[in-house]
């Protein structure tokens, strides 16, 4: 079983600029892991620094229980699949992927064996004897995929594989590595902004920012459950909305909010002596949690409309409540005008509520959200409070 286990790990170029500053993580064995997160917030580094491309400052990292913390990469027992496809242009297909079995010595027979089993996974026998310049960038890709899993790695690291490829192209990729998935007994570890990558492959997610842990967890856990404002508004798209507002009154683990564009003070539960009288506060609502009603009455908030967009299967307005940018999720035949006053909604079972210094208030445990398997996901130590 792969595990990855890092301990204490850092990293600082010149002494003086920490990318990373302390992180403790345990990756699952068998299941895939994404690092998400901001550019430069470190997750490509901490990749680097799990296959060996670059030396750790500081702490331990582990797979399979030993510490391969100064070995090379080719001792890790790892495979990497880089952003750019890095194809050798002379080569067919086949000779790409059978490259690394001759550089290890292996036989003419377990080569042929195992390039045919990869390529049949990945659908490239028909191409073994293209060259890279007669591939598409889809199959490029998977061409470099291939590479790396005719090598029966125990840790499958991926670093941003799909970023060079156009949108429809990423879906189509995104589908072939869930279902290369099915056929790997291995650890992977995925790099990504896209958010979309992240929820659609990931057993689990680790979001990054300024090399620090933000939360991890199964993929709709961190959706559902934010632990603060920066991870409520990095995964969605459109991404949540924030309401600034006030609190009004607290008794016990209820408190009600007041704020700009406010139809009546909003109540919801809280962690208790989670907040103070008073306290600058923000109410968080994704857009398809905002439902819009008829009256006043059966409102929270009123909604002033900017802008519409029509996408299909639906649309997005984006407007104002009070002072506060907002995103509508509406039906496709919703229409509106700029400046149209609309009543609208929190849906009871979605609500969020970040406190002054933008972390997450909610008692969840009151709340019947929605919720992945979390079966030994990815743990922090707790030796480092700010991981």
């Amino acid at each position: 079983m792969a595990e990855v286990v890092l301990e204490n790990v850092s990293k600082v170029y010149n002494g003086k600029n920490t990318i990373i500053p302390n992180i403790n993580l345990r990756l699952p064995a068998n299941q895939l892991t994404v690092f998400v997160g901001p550019s430069g917030c470190g997750k490509s580094t901490l990749l680097k620094l799990i296959a060996g491309l670059e030396e750790v400052s500081g702490g331990t990292i582990k797979i399979k229980g030993k510490d391969v913390t100064h070995s090379a990469p080719s001792r890790r027992g790892i495979a990497m699949v880089f952003q750019s496809y890095a194809l050798y242009p002379h080569m067919t297909v086949y000779e790409n992927m059978e490259f690394a079995l001759k550089i290890a010595g292996s036989s003419k027979e377990r080569i042929k064996t195992r390039v045919s089993e990869v390529a049949q996974i990945l659908q490239l026998t028909p191409l073994l004897d293209r060259k890279p310049r007669q591939l598409s960038g889809g199959q490029r890709q998977r061409v470099a995929i291939g590479r790396a899993l005719v090598r029966e790695p125990d840790v499958f690291l991926l670093d941003e594989p799909l970023s060079n490829l156009d949108a429809a192209l990423r879906v189509e990729m995104r589908i072939e590595i869930a279902k290369i998935r099915l056929h790997l007994n291995a650890t992977m570890v995925y790099v990504t902004h896209d958010q979309v990558e992240a929820m659609t492959l990931a057993d689990n997610i680790v979001v990054l920012r300024g090399g620090v842990i933000e939360q991890m967890g199964p993929p709709l856990d961190i959706y559902h459950k934010p632990a603060n404002r920066f991870v409520a508004g990095f995964l969605g798209s459109p991404s949540m909305n924030f309401i600034e507002a006030q609190v009004a009154q607290i008794n016990g683990s209820r408190a009600s909010f007041k704020g700009e564009g406010f139809i009546r003070d909003y109540s919801a539960t809280v962690r208790p002596d989670s907040l103070k009288n008073n306290e600058n506060t923000y109410i968080g609502i994704r857009p398809e949690h905002l439902d819009v009603v008829d009256s006043a009455q059966a409102a929270d908030f009123t909604f002033t409309a900017l802008v519409q967009e029509h996408l299909g299967d639906h649309g997005l307005i984006y407007g104002l409540i009070g002072n506060s940018k907002c995103v509508l999720k509406v039906k496709p035949m919703f229409r509106v005008k700029t400046a149209d006053q609309i009543f609208v909604k929190i849906d009871i079972q979605h609500y969020h509520v970040f406190d002054s210094k933008e972390q997450s208030v909610v008692d969840y445990t009151t709340r019947n959200v929605s919720s992945a398997k979390s079966e030994e996901p990815c743990q922090k130590h707790t030796n480092n409070p700010n991981s």
